[in-house]
C-alpha cells in the first residue's frame, strides 16, 4: 500500500525550454520528484565538463529525467491508441522507471564511475536507490523496479526505458543539442514517437519511420564527436579523473585534504558493489555526493603542497587544460616515452607519477550497436525486419561499425 501523504496541489505543470509545458500527472510521481534523492540530480550537470567548450551546456540531470518522463507519457499514449493495453498502474510504473533511470549517476557521471566507486555502474546504483525508495513508498515502486530491471511481463515497457530507441536517448539528444547549441543533434522526436508500435510484446517502429530513425542515428554519431567526445572535453575529463585519483592516493596515505564528509568517505576507501549491497551507509553517503562537493574541493586543492594535485586542480579551475592530440593510428611507444620523460624533467617528478600528467587511450564511437537489442521495423505486410537490413541507405551499415580514434594528452608547457 502507498503510505498516506497529503495530496494538495501536486499535479504541477513545469515549463521546459525544450518541450514547453510538462505535466506531473500523478501525486506519487510528485512525491518521488520531491525526494532528496531526486533533488540531488539538480546538482549534477548532464554534460559534465562540456560547458568548458559549450558555455550553455549547464543543464542538469533533473532537467533530463523530467524530459524523458514527458516523452514516456507521449509514447504510452501512442501505443495505447494503436490498441495495446497499458493499465493506469503500468503507466505510473513506466513513468517512475524512466524518471529514476539516472538517479544513480555520480558527479560528472561516467568520468568518475570507476574512481569514486570501484567498478559499480550508475545502473547498479540506480537499482539500489529504487530498492530503497520502494521501502519508503510501498508497492507502487515495485513494478517500476521490475520494468527498470527488465523483469516485467511486457518487455516493451523496459525497451522504452533502455534500448537503442528509448526515451532516454530521444531526450538527451534534443536537450543536449539545445543547450550546447550544436544543431546536428536535433531529431524528429514527435514523429519517432508517433511511429512506435508493439509486436509480440516488443517495441518496434513502423516502416514509414525509416528515414526519421536514420537521421536519429546519424545525429547520435555527430553529437558524440562534436559534444560527448569533443577532444577538449576528453582532456578535461581525464584531468578530473586524475585529480580525484591523486587526492585518493594522498588521502589513503595519510594526507589530510579538504573535502566534504561525503567526498571524504569515498576518498578514504575503495567502495565496491559488495559494499553497496551490505552496508546501507554507503548509499547514504553517495546520495549526498554531487558536483558541488567535487568543485569545492578542487578549488581548495589548488593551494595544496602536493605539486601534482595543485597543478591539476588549478588547470581545471582556470581552464588551463593539457594539450591533446588525436590520431587514427596508435601513438608510438617512443612518442609516449618522450612525452613522459619531458614531463618528468620539466616538473621534477618521478617517472611513476608521470601518468598523472600524460594520458593515452582510445575514443570509440558506435552510433548503432548490432550486438545489442536492435531496432526493428514493422513493415506494411506485417514482417519484422532489423533496421540495418531494411534501410535503403548505406548510412546504417556504416554507422554500425565502430570508429576508433587514439589520443595522447600532456601538459602544454
Amino acid at each position: 500500500m502507498r503510505p498516506n501523504r497529503t495530496t494538495n496541489n501536486k499535479k504541477k505543470i513545469i515549463n521546459d525550454p525544450v518541450y514547453g509545458f510538462i505535466s506531473i500527472p500523478d501525486e506519487l510521481i510528485f512525491d518521488v520528484l520531491a525526494h532528496p534523492y531526486m533533488q540531488r540530480l539538480r546538482r549534477i550537470m548532464q554534460l559534465g565538463l562540456s560547458h568548458l567548450v559549450y558555455p550553455g551546456a549547464l543543464h542538469t540531470r533533473f532537467h533530463h529525467v523530467l524530459g524523458a518522463m514527458h516523452l514516456m507519457s507521449l509514447a504510452i499514449n501512442t501505443i495505447r491508441r494503436k490498441g495495446h493495453e497499458i493499465t493506469v498502474e503500468e503507466e505510473r510504473a513506466a513513468l517512475l522507471a524512466i524518471l529514476l533511470h539516472d538517479i544513480g549517476h555520480g558527479p560528472f557521471s561516467h568520468a568518475l564511475e570507476y574512481d569514486i566507486v570501484s567498478g559499480v555502474s550508475h545502473e547498479d546504483i540506480s537499482g539500489y536507490f529504487i530498492e530503497r525508495l520502494t521501502i519508503e513508498f510501498g508497492d507502487d515502486l515495485k513494478n517500476a523496479h521490475a520494468i527498470f530491471k527488465n523483469q516485467y511481463t511486457k518487455p516493451f515497457l523496459y525497451q522504452l526505458v533502455s534500448s537503442q530507441l528509448d526515451m532516454d536517448r530521444l531526450d538527451y539528444l534534443n536537450r543536449d543539442s539545445f543547450y550546447s547549441g550544436v544543431s546536428e543533434g536535433i531529431i524528429g522526436t514527435d514523429r519517432l514517437i508517433e511511429m512506435l508500435n508493439v509486436h509480440e510484446g516488443n517495441l518496434v517502429l513502423e516502416e514509414k519511420a525509416i528515414y526519421s530513425i536514420e537521421k536519429f542515428i546519424v545525429a547520435r554519431r555527430l553529437m558524440y564527436w562534436q559534444v560527448y567526445l569533443h577532444k577538449t572535453v576528453v582532456v578535461a575529463e581525464y584531468m578530473l579523473i586524475h585529480t580525484l585519483r591523486r587526492a585518493k592516493y594522498l588521502t589513503k596515505n595519510g594526507t589530510v585534504l579538504f573535502s566534504s564528509p561525503a567526498l571524504k568517505f569515498f576518498l578514504q576507501q575503495d567502495i565496491t558493489k559488495l559494499d553497496f549491497e551490505s552496508n546501507d551507509e554507503v548509499l547514504d553517503y553517495f546520495s549526498r555526493l554531487d558536483d558541488y562537493d567535487i568543485w569545492s574541493a578542487i578549488k581548495v586543492w589548488q593551494d595544496e603542497k602536493d605539486p601534482i594535485l595543485s597543478k591539476l586542480a588549478e588547470g581545471l579551475v582556470n581552464r588551463k587544460l593539457f594539450k591533446i592530440e588525436i590520431s587514427k593510428i596508435p601513438f608510438s611507444a617512443e612518442r609516449i616515452s618522450h612525452e613522459k620523460q619531458l614531463c618528468a624533467s620539466t616538473y621534477g617528478i618521478a617517472m611513476e607519477d608521470v601518468d598523472y600528467f600524460v594520458y593515452q587511450d582510445i575514443l570509440i564511437n558506435k552510433a548503432y550497436n548490432e550486438d545489442k537489442q536492435n531496432i526493428h521495423l514493422l513493415m506494411k505486410n506485417g514482417q519484422i525486419i532489423d533496421l540495418s537490413d531494411a534501410s535503403d541507405n548505406l548510412n546504417i551499415s556504416a554507422l554500425a561499425q565502430p570508429v576508433e580514434k587514439y589520443f595522447l594528452c600532456f601538459p602544454m608547457d
